[in-house]
């Protein structure tokens, strides 16, 4: 391989491509068409002497170089894009609505927006805290211009991390031994209320829903009560609650696949190009 034959264009288009799971999904991320991608595929495998990713109509993945080769590549991407910033004599200015659910917005938000505000002064940021299946639905409509969310099938958005979920209980009541369990949950569409009946169906355990919340503060107002135990994302559940597992006889959840959601509108502005690629480069966990 000779490192000079590398493109810059190349290596955004194996990112987009790895992060979206599809040269199609890929396309728009990188302003080209579908064959375009590809064929900048094609050239970085030459010029790199190595297959990095297999492809057929049906599904994508990296091989061993490609995973290897990844790391270099998002690395490369992240010194050219702070470098790009320290000498951009342009100053970033306009607006960016962002939404975020209350779970995401403490732990992973605050960590990204310190980081932002201070380099880009002039970018208005309006924030949302709604469920995620309230943000998708805005992003997809153009209402939000970017969304941190906990995603409902494996194409939406680009993958961050996986967020672990929890039963959670006062450790002053034993609510959990109760039968039909009492639980609390968010609206009916919501993953996490999702996640928490199918655990139990699969135990066949039996429940009865008592209490309703789309606010993590509900869910957290029924639980310190003794009213009921609930399904939190990890990183929203307070050290002074209990977290139930087997020995409680509550069975294992499946984590939430957490992703940044950006809408097409946004395509052409600047600053959310520049924090949507922050929250990236800031939160991701690569799966590959």
């Amino acid at each position: 391989m000779n490192p000079q034959n590398l493109q810059i264009d190349w290596l955004k288009c194996l990112i987009a491509v790895v992060d979206t799971g599809s040269l199609s999904n890929a396309a728009p991320e990188v302003y080209r068409s579908q064959s375009a991608v590809s064929m900048q595929l094609k050239k970085l495998e030459a010029a790199v002497g190595r297959q990095l990713l297999v492809r057929n109509a049906h599904h994508l993945h990296l091989t061993s170089d490609g995973q290897v080769f990844l790391g270099y590549a998002r690395r490369i991407l992240d010194l050219h894009a702070d470098a790009q910033a320290a000498f951009s004599k342009n100053e970033l200015a306009g607006r960016i609505r962002l939404g975020v659910p209350d779970d995401y917005a403490a732990k992973y938000l605050t960590p990204v927006l310190k980081r932002f505000a201070p380099r880009h002064g002039a970018v208005e940021i309006e924030l949302d805290c709604e469920q995620s299946t309230s943000l998708i639905p805005r992003v997809e409509k153009g209402d939000l211009d970017l969304a941190l969310i906990s995603r409902d099938h494996s194409r939406r958005g680009t993958l961050l991390f996986h967020e672990p979920m929890v039963w959670v209980g006062s450790p002053q009541f034993d609510i959990w031994r109760r039968d039909p369990l009492p639980i609390a949950t968010y609206e009916e569409t919501s993953l996490a209320r999702r996640s928490a009946i199918n655990s139990l169906a699969l135990q066949g355990r039996q429940y009865k829903v008592i209490y309703n919340s789309s606010s993590l503060a509900g869910q957290l107002a029924a639980v310190e009560s003794g009213l009921a135990v609930a399904v939190l994302t990890r990183c929203s559940a307070p050290d002074h609650l209990e977290i139930l597992g087997a020995e409680h006889g509550l069975g294992p959840l499946e984590p939430m696949e957490v992703s940044v959601y950006r809408s097409r509108a946004s395509l052409a502005s600047k600053p959310v190009d520049s924090l949507y690629s922050m929250l990236i480069k800031t939160l991701r966990i690569s799966a590959t």
